[in-house]
């Protein structure tokens, strides 16, 4: 299995990028192509003392900033490691995609570049979330501010394939967040939106989930638009960070309490490494006809080889292949 990566994009890129895949060759038994400055990657994997074994090089000359605009910057920036990146994808060169780089941009490119899974008005941003009960998926995390009900829609049928075939549950639940759990709760999107995932015979909709209950993960699909998923996904890495520095606080209090952190440490080390993002990796850009993952921009070595471990099982698992097959499934006549 030969996995794409945009060795240019990130906060951390390019040695962070080139850890990652060092370590994703070396775990997971996959090929990478790195594609982006040839002279940068070779000065810091020298730097760094990164084995390129399993890894091949491809010449980029330009690359997309965080503060380029999306969509300008793809149809401008051709000889960008992203561009260069996707367009090897949709050439069937790899079998996946994955960068760091500007969110937006990813977007736009696949989109434009290795184009939309038919049905699809637009691609969402599926993220993984750790829960009480367990992990759940969050749809959109981000692309799309605003969302017709259709859209909404096709994020359940694509999320629930997701789930079906990366985290290995059959016939998932979905879920609409809202304000309330009655069905005539929220704007008029939202309804609208309700009324059709109620009617929706390839999914198991159980209703609207309120707020308060999403982090329990007792739902396996979590859909909403673009902008709240956002701030669910961001409130709740910060809840995670601020409820552990708070229990450093009372163990660190004083000589009991450190004491006390000894007789606890093993099951707190498992409490954190449940919490931490970089064990996620990525999140799938869903509703693209390749696999398109996107890391977190500030990923380190762990967080990116994460990220290729979870394209690859997207491949494996046949992921895109199962959402075109649920979208050919629900017939609503249009786009969704």
């Amino acid at each position: 299995m030969n996995i794409i990566i945009d060795a240019m994009g990130g906060d951390n890129a390019p040695a962070e990028i080139l850890k990652g895949a060092a370590q994703a060759v070396r775990e997971y038994g996959v090929n990478i192509t790195a594609v982006g400055d040839e002279a940068k990657i070779a000065a810091a994997a020298k730097e760094n003392n990164i084995d390129m074994t399993g890894i091949r090089v491809v010449h980029a000359s330009e690359e997309i900033s965080m503060c380029d605009e999306p969509t300008k910057a793809i149809r401008s920036k051709k000889d960008s490691s992203m561009v260069v990146g996707m367009r090897m994808l949709a050439d069937g060169e790899g079998d996946a995609f994955v960068s760091a780089g500007s969110t937006g941009a990813l977007l736009a490119g696949a989109m434009l570049i290795v184009k939309r899974l038919r049905g699809v008005k637009r691609p969402a941003i599926g993220t993984v979330i750790p829960g009480s009960v367990q992990p759940y998926l969050l749809i959109d995390a981000g692309a799309n501010v605003e969302c017709r009900p259709e859209m909404l829609n096709a994020f359940a049928v694509m999320g629930s394939a997701y789930v079906e075939k990366v985290l290995g549950r059959k016939d998932p639940s979905v879920g609409l967040v809202n304000n309330g759990t009655e069905e005539t709760k929220g704007t008029p999107d939202y309804v609208a939106a309700h009324a059709l995932l109620k009617q929706n015979k390839t999914i198991r909709f159980v209703g609207n989930v309120e707020p308060k209950t999403i982090p329990e993960g007792s739902v396996d699909v979590i859909v909403c638009d673009g902008f709240v998923g956002n701030v669910v996904l961001k409130m709740t890495e910060g809840v995670a960070k601020s409820l552990m520095g708070e229990l450093k606080n009372v163990f660190t209090a004083s000589l009991l309490t450190k004491l006390a952190y000894l007789c606890v440490k093993p099951g707190l080390r498992a409490f954190k490494k449940r919490l931490d993002p970089d064990e996620h990796g990525g999140a799938l850009m869903v509703g693209v006809s390749k696999p398109v993952i996107k890391a977190h921009g500030s990923s380190n070595a762990k967080a990116f080889a994460n990220a290729i471990r979870q394209a690859k099982t997207c491949v494996e698992n046949g992921v895109v292949d199962a959402m075109r097959e649920k979208l050919a499934a629900v017939d609503d006549g249009g786009e969704v």
